[in-house]
């Protein structure tokens, strides 16, 4: 048998108001007056306590449940490679992301674009890949690394 854990301080205060109402004054306004919320506020916790019971009287998350404009999984997972392998300050990240991203809506923010290079190839190079036998530098298939300072 599963117990219900205690209700915190504020469900006690918003049951408080309730029963205030029905038990003292009868009349919201004056209990919300004494209490110093709004009547507004008093009928969304009355709401939720029909409802749902005393359960409906805990605070609940402030926290958006959705968020059109935030910013993709895949640019967050980018910005944060970058940042850690190259050490790219926001400046060079920004640059970055501007020049290789496609569309903001793309699935694949770097995979489809013109360059023809994808995100998996795009890992940290040794220096030895980064030069010929002859000593010439060559460049790399890693968009990242043109903007690596030396």
């Amino acid at each position: 048998m599963s117990k219900t854990p205690p209700l915190d301080r504020e469900a006690k205060r918003r049951l408080a108001v309730i029963r205030h109402v029905e038990e003292v004054t009868g009349n919201v306004a004056m209990s919300c007056r004494y209490f110093g919320i709004s009547r507004q506020a008093y009928y969304i916790w009355y709401r939720r306590y029909q409802a749902e019971g005393t359960e409906g009287l805990r605070t609940r998350s402030k926290a958006p449940k959705h968020s059109p404009n935030a910013t993709h999984v895949e640019v967050v997972g980018k910005i944060i490679y970058l940042r850690q392998n190259y050490h790219f300050g926001p400046e060079k990240i920004a640059m970055y992301l501007k020049r290789y991203t496609t569309s903001r809506s793309a699935s694949r923010v770097c995979g489809g674009s013109s360059t023809g290079w994808t995100w998996a190839a795009c890992r940290p190079h040794s220096d030895a890949s980064a030069t010929t036998a002859d000593g010439n530098a060559t460049r790399s298939s890693c968009p990242a690394t043109a903007y690596r300072s030396t």
